[in-house]
C-alpha cells in the first residue's frame, strides 16, 4: 500500500478538489452512482484519505447539497437586489428569471436539489433546511412586501392545513419573519416556474420563441398579473 501522503503534499484545497471531482462524476453518471473511491483516485489521493474529509457518501452529497443551495441563494438574492425595493413586479419577474438561468447554468446541481431522490439518501433536514430557506427567502420577502402594501391577489386562497403551521413557524427561524400566508403563496409561485424548469432540464418541453424561453416569459407575466394589485 502506497504511504498516505504528507500534509504538504495535499491539494492546497482538496476538500474543493473533492467536491469539484463529484459534481463531474454526477454530470457523467448521475448522482446516483457517486463513489468516493473513485473520485479518490480522480484527484490522485489514496482512498483512506478521502475520509478525512467526508467520512461516507452521504456527507459528501449533503456538502454538495448545501452549496448548490449557496450558490441558487446568491443568484435568487443578486437578482432581486438589482432592482430598487419599490419595483416589486419588476423584482418578481427577475427573480424568476433567475431560476431558470441558474438551472440552465447548473443543471446538475439544480437535479441534486430538487429533482430524483439518490437512493438510500435522505438529507439531514435541520442541517440543509437554513441554505434552503434562504435560497427561497428572495421571493418570499418579496411576496411578503405586496402582502403588506395590499397589494397582494390571492382572495380565496386555501390555508395551511391544521397541525402544519409548525413547518412554516421552523422555516421562519431560518429565513425571516414572513407572514405564513407569504410564505404559503410563494410555494405556489415556486411550484410553478419549478415545474417548467424542471420539463425543460429533462428535454420534455418544446422550446418556444427565438431564444427557447417564451413560455416561461409567458408565465412569469401571467404570475405577476394573478398575484399583484397594479
Amino acid at each position: 500500500m502506497s504511504p498516505r501522503p504528507r500534509k504538504e503534499q495535499r491539494h492546497p484545497d482538496l476538500q474543493s478538489a473533492i467536491k469539484d471531482a463529484a459534481w463531474q462524476q454526477i454530470g457523467r453518471y448521475g448522482a446516483s452512482a457517486l463513489s468516493l473511491r473513485a473520485i479518490a483516485r480522480e484527484v490522485n489521493i489514496t482512498a483512506p484519505s478521502i475520509y478525512n474529509y467526508f467520512p461516507n457518501r452521504d456527507a459528501l452529497v449533503t456538502a454538495l447539497i448545501i452549496d448548490a443551495y449557496t450558490s441558487f441563494g446568491d443568484s435568487q438574492l443578486a437578482a432581486r437586489d438589482s432592482l430598487p425595493a419599490d419595483q416589486l413586479a419588476a423584482r418578481l419577474k427577475a427573480i424568476g428569471a433567475a431560476y431558470r438561468q441558474w438551472a440552465l447554468a447548473y443543471p446538475q446541481r439544480y437535479q441534486l436539489i430538487f429533482g430524483t431522490p439518490i437512493p438510500g439518501y435522505e438529507a439531514p433536514f435541520m442541517e440543509v433546511l437554513p441554505y434552503a430557506a434562504r435560497a427561497l427567502s428572495a421571493l418570499v420577502s418579496v411576496i411578503d412586501q405586496l402582502r403588506l402594501q395590499g397589494r397582494l391577489k390571492a382572495e380565496n386562497y386555501p390555508s395551511v392545513q391544521p397541525g402544519d403551521e409548525q413547518q412554516f413557524e421552523v422555516w421562519k427561524s431560518f429565513a425571516g419573519d414572513y407572514d405564513v400566508f407569504s410564505l404559503a403563496v410563494s410555494l405556489l409561485v415556486w411550484s410553478r416556474v419549478h415545474g417548467l424548469v424542471s420539463l425543460e432540464i429533462s428535454n420534455n418541453l418544446p422550446p418556444f420563441g427565438i431564444h427557447g424561453d417564451a413560455l416561461y416569459l409567458y408565465e412569469l407575466e401571467s404570475i405577476t398579473a394573478q398575484f399583484i394589485k397594479e
